[in-house]
């Protein structure tokens, strides 16, 4: 099972990083998608997830406005555009697959799949 996590790295407060989840897209035919992060200490959170198809989105209600995901099922590949990026932004995030989608936000233990995580540190 494949799920692969790029794109994290050390930026400045306000600045803005994208980054890309890799999938097999045979794998997870018909599987939703979505990110989330993990800070030093603290419970694991969801961030935001896409649909298959890639029309539905929801969002964690604090990152609304400033984070975007979005997937391209040609590219087999799933985005997270991260704009005004904040300290409390620094997290390891994870990408993970799941087959049910629901209007309300999904946890953590309800993912089926989960890929290695990529840092991203933003300093103040």
């Amino acid at each position: 099972v494949q799920l692969q996590a790029s794109g994290g790295g050390l930026v400045q407060a306000g600045g803005s990083l994208r980054l890309s989840c890799t999938f097999d897209g045979r794998t997870f035919s018909g599987y939703q998608t979505g990110w989330f992060r993990q800070a030093p200490g603290k419970e694991r959170e969801f961030v935001a997830a896409v649909s298959w198809s890639g029309g539905l989105t929801i969002y964690a209600d604090s990152l609304k406005g400033r984070f975007t995901i979005s997937r391209d099922n040609a590219k087999n590949t799933m985005y997270l555009q991260m704009n005004s990026l904040k300290p409390e932004d620094s997290a390891v995030y994870y990408c993970a697959s799941f087959l049910r989608w629901s209007i309300t936000p999904p946890q953590a233990h309800g993912m089926d799949y989960w890929g290695k995580g990529t840092l991203v540190t933003v300093s103040s």
